[in-house]
């Protein structure tokens, strides 16, 4: 008899397990469906499922725009006179930039002799990322020196120059760093006006 009296008892008990998870699964899914709302890219249009479109990378800090961000925000910081948090936006920038440049190189590789549209396509913006990753460091390069770190500074200015070559405008600026460091001693180019009127007058 005692074993029937307890039966109403766990009934009960059960059935408010029941209620109570009940009751939390609405709050759990409206929770679910807030963290999933803001600014998610969508890369099935919903109104025809069987079409992808290109996922939107504007909000991605792995995208040129996330780079352009960073660099946006280093020069606020720089015209603060705040180069601690200047420098770290900038060598943010530096590596989205050189990781955009490494990505859209593989896949010029990968494309090569398969496409040449899309290989072609994929060289021209790692170019056009790496010289965005050039014009980080040499901003960095320029915090350092306001920072009275040479030490830092002169290697990135040296990697833009192996990357620009020494003839490109912004290769001859990270020169004159160098020697404005009193890191070389030549100053580049030399002459100027001079070299190109020797030049012509050998023709």
């Amino acid at each position: 008899m005692k074993s029937l009296a307890n039966v109403p008892l766990i009934r009960f008990t059960f059935l408010s397990v029941i209620t109570a998870f009940g009751l939390l699964l609405p709050v759990h899914a409206q929770q679910a469906q807030i963290i999933n709302i803001p600014n998610q890219a969508q890369p099935i249009d919903p109104n025809n499922p069987n079409t992808l479109r290109p996922t939107v990378q504007n909000n991605s800090i792995l995208s040129v725009d996330g780079g352009k961000r960073l660099m946006a925000e280093a020069s606020q910081a720089v015209n603060s006179q705040n180069y601690d948090v200047a420098a770290k936006k900038l060598q943010e920038a530096r590596l989205v930039f050189n990781q955009l440049s490494n990505f859209y190189q593989e896949l010029n590789s990968s494309f090569a002799g398969i496409d040449n549209r899309v290989a072609d396509s994929q060289r021209k913006l790692a170019l056009e990322t790496a010289q965005m990753r050039d014009e980080a460091t040499y901003q960095l390069a320029l915090v350092h020196r306001a920072q009275n770190k040479p030490e830092l500074a002169v290697p990135l200015l040296v990697q833009i120059i192996k990357s620009q070559n020494p003839t490109r405008d912004l290769g001859k600026k990270a020169y004159q760093q160098l020697f404005e460091l009193g890191f070389v001693d030549a100053p580049f180019p030399r002459g100027g006006s001079n070299t190109s009127s020797s030049s012509q007058q050998k023709k």
